[in-house]
């Protein structure tokens, strides 16, 4: 192959690997930042703050349903959105009402994270490979123009092909770096989330069963 076109080639190859990188952090950046918002929307600050507002439900469980749905269908944490579901499911037995509960928490929570933790894994997996996508070209223009047969070979362009299998590298390394400790750091928060979830669920299902037992001894009394 003539050198000037390897050279192009690998010139064009190199800009688009520069730029598959840059989409590459910036989508991995999007998902998480998009996680990130979605954990906070979703749960309390704590256990006291989510026991508060259980309080709250379970006060007016059996009373103004009206405040009750209002107050859920404003909030857009998991919870309360999931006091309101029961609150419009009276009547319903309580496994029914725990399996729906929970096939809305793995519908509008779960799985939204884990489609977006999937894309996070994918950047940090696909990063190095475009890394090395870009070294294996910048080698290739080095050592085609070391091998073109012409003694002499300008250091400035065996320069600009070695930075950029350096350069490709480093970027992609330090994309995949920082995404995997974030990717460490939400799977903690997830992880806490679900356990504030399903504690708020445990406390909403023990209210509602307590409820349909008091409507039924007070029809048989």
């Amino acid at each position: 192959m003539d050198l000037s076109k390897l050279s192009s080639i690998t010139q064009l190859a190199g800009d688009l690997c520069y730029l598959f990188l840059a989409l590459d952090a910036i989508w991995g950046l999007y998902c998480v930042v998009v996680i990130w918002r979605r954990l906070r929307q979703a749960r309390f600050s704590g256990e006291a703050e989510q026991g508060r507002y259980l309080d709250q439900w379970e006060a007016s469980f059996g009373g103004d349903e009206l405040a009750v749905e209002s107050s859920g269908d404003s909030d857009e944490r998991i919870v309360a959105q999931l006091g309101r579901l029961a609150t419009e499911s009276k009547g319903l037995e309580p496994v029914k009402l725990r399996h729906m509960l929970a096939d809305r928490f793995q519908r509008d929570f779960s799985s939204d994270l884990e489609y977006r933790m999937s894309w996070v894994n994918t950047v940090i997996k696909t990063a190095p490979m475009l890394g090395l996508f870009g070294t294996v070209l910048g080698m290739m223009s080095a050592f085609g123009k070391l091998g073109g047969g012409s003694g002499n070979v300008e250091a400035t362009g065996l320069a600009s092909d070695i930075s950029l299998a350096l350069i490709t590298t480093a970027i992609g390394l330090a994309i995949a770096i920082p995404l995997s400790l974030c990717v460490a750091g939400l799977a903690i928060q997830i992880r806490k989330t679900e356990d504030l979830v399903n504690a708020g669920l445990s406390r909403i299902l023990d209210a509602y069963t307590l409820s349909l037992r008091s409507v039924s001894s007070r029809r048989k009394g």
